[in-house]
């Protein structure tokens, strides 16, 4: 995995949860045993994969927990060369859990102040099977830390069952409070989903690969300089490819499409930055001067800095 691990780089889809390795969670829960946990970490799909998610979740339950995990991510990070991040909370799965994200934030701030190599930006992510009025909470929340450390408004879960357009009042919403958007689309449904993200304001696209079926949403996300957050082994993980050789990864960067490597959930899914790109690399055929010119271009995309927010948003005119 070297020399990716050198290259300065950014981190865009991380889920701050997801993060979770087995040695962290028998740190945070004593009483499991390794085995229960590499049992849980063993999942299948995308089901079994939002099933080790929420069991993993359970076991944070204090700022001091939450605190805990962003100290080894951070740390995780600066090792991988990233000097850019911008780390998902799922704020929406603290809600549904009872749990208060503001004292939750402002550990987490403690923390980021504690990693300076690394500039830090938060996303406040809502659950799309959760349904629009379990998001409204997590939206305004953002909206509360837009002027603060709050970059974006995300949207994740289940996208075939909770299509985007039903959220588009909450996306207007964060868009009127200078959030950025990103929306998971286009996984585990066809490009129709991130048709409608895109009309929902989406700036970013988590995962997208499916987008890959439509050609002219291809040139769409080229013309707009939409970018995709590409998640290989998350895809490989949850079923959106059957293999890695099959990942639409290699055609969308050939056709111009902006796109981004992550980690996604890097502690379910035993990954690392460096080693995603070293798998587009070994298993996608990506040369060391296409690899570095992503890592290069990550930057681009970050809500913090990319000139692309500026933009006015023209709407693509899709029918939903």
């Amino acid at each position: 995995m070297e020399p990716f691990r050198h290259w300065p780089k950014a981190e865009l889809h991380v889920h701050l949860e997801g993060s979770v390795r087995p040695d962290m969670l028998l740190e945070l829960a004593p009483g499991l045993t390794l085995e229960q946990v590499q049992q849980r970490y063993r999942f299948r799909g995308f089901a079994g994969f939002v099933e080790a998610f929420k069991w993993v979740t359970s076991f944070l339950r204090t700022p001091d927990d939450y605190a805990f995990v962003a100290d080894r991510l951070l740390a995780q990070l600066e090792t991988e060369g990233v000097r850019y991040a911008e780390i998902t909370l799922s704020v929406g799965v603290m809600l549904w859990r009872g749990l208060n994200p503001v004292p939750i934030y402002d550990a987490l701030e403690q923390v980021r102040r504690r990693h300076p190599q690394i500039d830090v930006w938060w996303i406040f992510d809502a659950v799309r099977h959760f349904g629009p009025e379990a998001a409204w909470p997590v939206v305004k929340l953002a909206a509360d830390r837009a002027t603060d450390r709050v970059v974006a408004f995300g949207l994740g879960g289940d996208e075939t069952r909770g299509p985007a357009h039903w959220f588009r009042p909450l996306c207007s919403f964060a868009r009127r409070h200078g959030l950025g958007l990103t929306l998971h689309a286009g996984e585990m449904a066809g490009p129709r989903s991130i048709w409608q993200a895109i009309e929902c304001g989406a700036r970013r696209i988590g995962h997208g690969i499916r987008a890959i079926e439509d050609p002219e949403l291809v040139t769409y996300l080229r013309e707009h300089r939409i970018a995709l957050e590409i998640c290989l082994t998350s895809n490989l993980r949850t079923g959106a490819v059957s293999n890695l050789e099959a990942h639409p990864l290699r055609r969308l960067y050939d056709a111009g499409v902006p796109v981004v490597l992550n980690t996604d959930d890097p502690g379910l899914f035993e990954t690392t930055l460096s080693q995603e790109y070293a798998l587009a690399a070994d298993r996608l055929g990506f040369t060391l001067a296409e690899l570095q010119d992503l890592a290069a271009k990550s930057f681009h995309y970050g809500f913090r800095y990319s000139p692309l927010q500026a933009e006015p948003y023209e709407s693509p005119g899709v029918i939903l």
